[in-house]
């Protein structure tokens, strides 16, 4: 596996130099942030924030997120416009060896959170997913981390009105015609596409969510048969829904050959579908990481691996989520896991 850490670029308070410093770490999960959503991502820019990140002698390992704009999922007539548009922004990441990217297909907000900051025991902080709590929330008034900010209120209503015509058969159908249409240019660029599950994997605020277990994820991979159309198996979204079995679905997406992409992070399950993000370490959640680590070692995965959401601890203070201290905790466990794993498996086979 490739040890990765996510960096936000140059504005992200954890440095390149910060991340060159945890044992292991090889890749760089990043995007392009200032550049709106649907337009074309020139390939000089791609390659300056290679070489910025391979300054620090690390490289790009993936791309999250590309994001796909909201005329494609609503499927408006003018889609076809921002798909062309995706196509020659993959031409160009293939063109600088960019391996992967990560998206996802989510209406309008990415993952969302009831407390970014909630107090957990030990005296850390973290985010947490209230059910009750998001229930009375008003989504056009809420802003979190990864959220597209570009929306005013009559916009983002106007946009809700819009999803009010898009089931979840109609949304399926929309990422049909998009897959289809961009899967051929992904092969022949040699990028690998990895779509993350909703998060969490269910309908909130009253918009269709479908990228939601693993009957789901079966039926996204009939879509399109190639390697190239994969997934980001995210453990700890998928988690996040009781009814999931996440090693399962690990394990099925592994066999099958469609993982191009690894999300490692632990959520403690705390009734109904409340949720909080804890420490990485198993005990601490409702996910056995070492189960994780196994499955993947045992299929072969080499592909890029990252810790997920961390807490904020030791008075860090920053994105949330995304702070440097617990992460790199995080990415020292999963790399002390592989080993023991792969010690284990080769003294069996002696």
């Amino acid at each position: 596996m490739e040890m990765s850490f996510r960096w936000y670029g140059h504005d992200d308070p954890v440095t390149l130099a910060n991340i060159r410093q945890i044992p292991g770490m090889e890749g760089i999960v990043t995007a392009i942030y200032d550049i709106p959503v649907g337009e074309v991502w020139p390939l000089e820019r791609i390659k300056k924030l290679q070489a910025d990140v391979e300054e620090h002698g690390m490289y790009i390992n993936v791309i999250e997120s590309v994001p796909v704009h909201e005329s494609i999922k609503i499927g408006r007539p003018d889609r076809d416009t921002y798909i062309e548009n995706y196509k020659q922004t993959l031409i160009n990441l293939g063109e600088a060896g960019i391996p992967v990217v990560c998206y996802n297909f989510m209406p309008i907000f990415d993952w969302t959170r009831s407390n970014l900051a909630y107090e957990l025991p030990d005296g850390s902080n973290a985010l947490i997913f209230d059910e009750e709590e998001v229930n009375k929330m008003d989504p056009r008034t809420l802003s979190l981390p990864g959220w597209d900010e570009s929306y005013t209120p009559e916009g983002m209503n106007a946009l809700m009105d819009e999803y009010k015509e898009v089931d979840e058969e109609k949304l399926w159908e929309n990422l049909e015609y998009f897959i289809k249409a961009i899967m051929p240019v992904a092969e022949k660029a040699g990028v690998k596409m990895a779509i993350h599950p909703d998060d969490p994997p269910y309908s909130i605020f009253g918009l269709p969510r479908i990228i939601t277990g693993g009957e789901a994820l079966n039926r996204f991979i009939n879509l399109y048969d190639s390697e190239y159309n994969g997934v980001t198996l995210c453990v700890g979204s998928y988690a996040s829904d009781p009814k999931n079995d996440t090693i399962a679905i690990l394990k099925d997406m592994l066999a099958k050959k469609r993982v191009n992409f690894m999300h490692a992070r632990n959520i403690k399950l705390v009734g109904g579908r409340s949720f909080e993000e804890s420490a990485h370490l198993s005990e601490m959640g409702s996910i056995d990481m070492y189960e994780v680590v196994k499955a993947c070692v045992e299929a072969g995965f080499e592909g890029a691996i990252r810790p997920d959401h961390g807490r904020m601890i030791w008075g860090e203070t920053g994105k949330p989520g995304y702070g440097l201290y617990d992460r790199a905790l995080g990415a020292t466990y999963l790399n002390g896991l592989e080993e023991a794993v792969k010690k284990n498996l080769a003294a069996q086979n002696k």
